[in-house]
């Protein structure tokens, strides 16, 4: 099998050989197209940026970064062929670029480019590393995919859209998710070094990958952004196809020859490597100190984490429900009355009735507070209604908000409690303007809860709710943890 053998002459090369005139073309195709992907050139994304006072806010910002100059609505919807339109035109500017560049030197002697080549994958492997390691915190603090709550277990198979369906099954996962973000953040910081960029771009381009393909078969939505690293790695091995084809596919010797800047004063290799390993200080280890204090001590999380009823989580059956007064026999095409309730562990009362509902086909981000925490209605049908809560335990009273409202952005901006003090709202006009609603509740033996109250500004529902004793497959499975609440239940 064939070596890699060291000489002098490439341990710091000045001069690599004279580029063909097709490698110096392509080049400036590259170097514009590339360059149009990780620089970011919009004058808004800086007028966001520098605003921002928080360092992670920045840091998150920046490692998140993702190109967008125009979005093309067609019949192949959000997650089609039309959403890599960014793409599309930042390839039709490096062309017409290439052209014009090609024109203004046509005159000169230009023997390559190998500073800007080096300067180019420079940034391009910093814009991966960062990119993939704020991949991984997601997953190594499990947050991005959490286990099914008790509504989705309960979710026919065929009411689930594609992606919340993948979502879910690799939210079963517990150490399958934290492995994926070991690798990812791993394979990021491979990037940072010259003598590993291989194999780092080898693994990141796998691992993204396998995450796009499975997000354009499951709609995911995700699919142009983890191509987008797929795509810059692909670029940053096209430096070491030809060593790499010649070693292990021809078996033959090779002797590295890539250039590389000659850092020649003390001040300039204090430079390079101060501001190489302050970068790295701050979105490996400083990110990521950020990424678990998030995650456990102020539980931005994805799912909510306030506390619901103590020993109420669970499937229920609707033994009795009154509107106005007047009982409601069970039928199963019945719009009105409540087929099942589910109580999760944390602040959400869902209940299923028969009427059509808009799907919400978004991700659920993390958000401040419960409410606005949509992750587990969004990418389901079956008539579910979800629910957010809060208790009054003195007066034995919930009050309550739908969460599938669209909530106006300015409501709850400035908060900091995952609360949001439904009880003191209830006195104000937002009261009426979100709908908060406020029940009673009973729980005159072990697994019955009976709530009554107005659904509206006329209507009133008494409710008698009876456990089901449900065990499932897939076991107690793992819920995410935080450091703000414990939770009571059976």
């Amino acid at each position: 099998m064939g070596t890699i053998k060291k000489s002098e002459e490439n341990i710091v090369q000045d001069e690599v050989s004279n580029w063909s005139s097709f490698e110096k073309i392509s080049f400036r195709f590259a170097f514009i197209f590339i360059a149009l992907l990780v620089i970011p050139v919009k004058l808004s994304w800086y007028k966001e940026l520098f605003p921002i006072k928080s360092l992670y806010d920045i840091l998150s910002k920046i490692a998140g970064y993702r190109p967008s100059f125009i979005e093309v609505a067609s019949e192949s919807g959000k997650w089609g062929l039309a959403s890599f339109s960014t793409w599309g035109v930042a390839a039709l500017i490096g062309l017409v670029g290439a052209a014009v560049w090609t024109i203004l030197v046509r005159n000169k002697k230009i023997a390559n480019y190998n500073v800007l080549y080096y300067w180019l994958r420079v940034i391009t492997r910093y814009r991966v590393a960062i990119g993939i390691i704020a991949f991984g915190y997601l997953k190594l603090y499990p947050m991005q995919m959490p286990f099914p709550s008790i509504t989705n277990l309960n979710t026919e198979l065929g009411d689930y859209a594609q992606f919340k369906l993948y979502w879910q099954a690799v939210g079963v996962s517990l150490w399958y998710q934290i492995f994926l973000g070991l690798l990812e953040i791993g394979a990021g910081v491979l990037m940072f070094f010259r003598a590993t960029t291989a194999l780092g771009a080898i693994l990141n381009a796998g691992v993204l990958y396998n995450i796009a393909h499975a997000n354009i078969a499951y709609d995911g939505g995700v699919h142009v952004y983890s191509g987008y690293f797929v795509l810059l790695s692909a670029f940053l091995l096209v430096y070491y196809a030809p060593a790499i084809w010649k070693l292990f596919i021809k078996k033959e010797n090779v002797k590295p020859n890539y250039y590389y800047p000659k850092l020649k004063s003390t001040g300039q290799k204090l430079a390079f490597y101060g501001s190489k390993y302050l970068f790295i200080f701050l979105f490996v280890f400083v990110y990521g100190y950020y990424r678990y204090d998030l995650h456990y001590n102020s539980a931005r999380l994805k799912e909510p984490v306030i506390p619901g009823l103590p020993n109420a989580e669970g499937n229920y059956e609707v033994s009795s429900f009154a509107l106005n007064g007047d009982t409601i026999p069970y039928t199963p095409q019945d719009s009105v009355r409540w087929h099942s309730a589910i109580f999760e562990r944390y602040s959400t009362l869902a209940y299923k009735v028969h009427k059509a509902f808009k799907i919400d086909i978004s991700n659920g981000v993390p958000q401040p507070q419960d409410i606005l925490r949509k992750y587990e209605l969004t990418g389901r049908a079956g008539g579910w209604r979800y629910l957010y809560y809060e208790i009054d335990s003195a007066n034995h009273q919930i009050y309550l908000v739908d969460k599938n409202q669209e909530f106006s952005k300015k409501l709850f901006k400035g908060q900091k409690d995952v609360a949001v003090g439904l009880k003191k709202l209830y006195e104000t006009a937002i009261r009426d303007s979100i709908g908060i609603l406020k029940w009673d509740y009973k729980r005159p033996v072990t697994g019955e809860i009976i709530i009554a109250g107005l659904i509206n500004k006329k209507d009133s529902v008494h409710i008698v709710l009876n456990k089901f004793k449900k065990d499932y497959p897939i076991g107690q499975g793992w819920y995410t943890k935080n450091n703000l609440y414990t939770y009571v239940n059976n």
